[in-house]
């Protein structure tokens, strides 16, 4: 485990627009971290980076089986970054279960820009894709939006998502949807009102009501559940 000392303040993070328990610690006692790669320089570079953005304490691991341990003994923190491509397993399942363990925000950081991987990163939960090649700025961008409670999808991947995903709508023929259309019902999947959709995303609320309309025209249905249920059936969102 490596501690790593103080930052610069995250943004928005004290602004009231998340839930208690999804706020990260105050600033006087940081934020907490788990790094999942086998490569040991670029573990320590993503310390670094956190350690400018005000992380408290970061743990390292090289492999799934070493992540398992070190979640169990330090229970969930403020935040996990992970490769999908670890010398034991696949990142998804550790992904999926992080998630199942309490942890609410899940970073990749990995090479491939293959959209079928970053829409499986997303499906199993993760809140952001991030490219290693990315500059340390879209990585500080990336990491503070998942911190404030919002998705996020490395520049260079985002156009690969944006020609949607279709969606069997409620006459059973497929319609498509944008990639922020699925955004906004992953966060209406995750519980959220449309005010919380549009602080997480930086939109009005009514933007999201007009996203939520041209979802329930495209699918055939003004109601939410519904519209959740036929997204999760296509495997869009989890």
């Amino acid at each position: 485990m490596a501690t790593v000392g103080p930052g610069m303040a995250l943004r928005g993070v004290a602004s009231g627009l998340l839930p208690p328990a999804m706020v990260p610690h105050p600033r006087e006692e940081m934020f907490s971290v788990l790094v999942v790669d086998d490569h040991p320089l670029l573990r320590e570079a993503i310390a670094q980076r956190l350690s400018s953005m005000g992380a408290g304490t970061v743990h390292e691991a090289a492999s799934i089986s070493e992540a398992r341990t070190r979640a169990l003994a330090s229970g969930p923190c403020d935040l996990a970054i992970l490769d999908l491509g670890l010398p034991d397993g696949s990142g998804l399942d550790l992904i999926a279960e992080l998630r199942a363990q309490g942890w609410n925000r899940i970073v990749v950081l990995a090479a491939s820009d293959d959209p079928s991987a970053v829409r499986a990163a997303f499906q199993a939960g993760a809140q952001a894709y991030l490219l290693k090649s990315a500059s340390p700025g879209i990585v500080t961008d990336g990491v503070r939006r998942v911190l404030e409670g919002g998705l996020y999808a490395d520049p260079s991947v985002a156009p690969l998502l944006a020609a949607g995903t279709r969606v069997p709508a409620t006459d059973n023929t497929p319609r498509e949807l944008s990639a922020r259309e699925v955004e906004v019902l992953q966060l209406v999947a995750d519980g959220r009102s449309n005010k919380e959709i549009g602080d997480a995303l930086s939109l009005s609320a009514l933007t999201v009501k007009s996203h939520l309309s041209r979802i329930g025209r495209k699918l055939g249905t003004g109601d939410r559940a519904q519209m959740v249920a036929l997204a999760m059936r296509a495997g869009v969102i989890r």
